[in-house]
């Protein structure tokens, strides 16, 4: 039986990276394309070479792995950087993703849940999954929980979420969302188990 193929996704701060968590303590086998986008910037990683090529040593740490303090600084003063960047980073990604869904559908995965920020902005999605859950808050929280858990101010964190696809376009993709705003981490999880059980979880 082919494995339910469900993409998450939420804008900055909005607690996606908790919903992932809690699916899979009831079953789905999570995919998560930041985790493995981080994996090819990190010392030893797959793109280092290319990003040193691209953008040289000096968007690299002592340890060759990306900068990504100047790398965003870099992305938000020269908009083509963002263009070059990804051309790097998302065939990588992409074919590690790729990867990881072979091996859990040859081990029976019943759901996988692919958790991929830009899944909005990305045509490639939706015709590769069946449900869409979007996990939405007010810009007032994102910035609230963002201050709180980075060295980020609301400022920086204004400008990131103004570069991520509108809230609005977010939930018309979606086929279900969690409202994550004014709630406790139980009332988020019954809310998630309540969706899992429609992906047969």
């Amino acid at each position: 039986m082919t494995a339910l193929r469900v993409g998450l996704t939420g804008g900055i701060g909005s607690g996606k990276s908790t919903v992932a968590a809690i699916l899979t303590t009831i079953g789905a086998t999570l995919i998560d394309a930041d985790a493995i986008s981080r994996a090819t910037t990190a010392q030893g990683g797959s793109a280092v070479a290319a990003l040193e090529v691209a953008f040289g040593s000096q968007l690299l740490t002592p340890e060759r792995a990306l900068d990504r303090d100047k790398m965003r600084a870099l992305v938000f003063s020269d908009p083509g950087a963002k263009t070059r960047l990804e051309k790097i980073i998302h065939p990588l990604v992409g074919s590690e993703i790729a990867h990881q869904t072979r091996a859990a559908e040859e081990v029976g995965a019943q759901c996988i849940v692919f958790d991929i920020p830009l899944l909005v902005e990305s045509s490639h999605w939706r015709r590769n999954l069946h449900r869409i859950l979007v996990v939405d808050c007010t810009l007032e929280t994102q910035i609230e929980r963002v201050v709180v858990r980075s060295a980020m101010t609301p400022d920086e964190i204004q400008r990131i979420a103004a570069t991520q696809v509108s809230r609005a376009r977010r939930l018309r993709a979606a086929d279900y969302v969690l409202f994550n705003d004014g709630i406790t981490v139980s009332d988020l999880e019954s809310q998630v188990k309540e969706i899992a059980t429609l992906f047969g979880l």
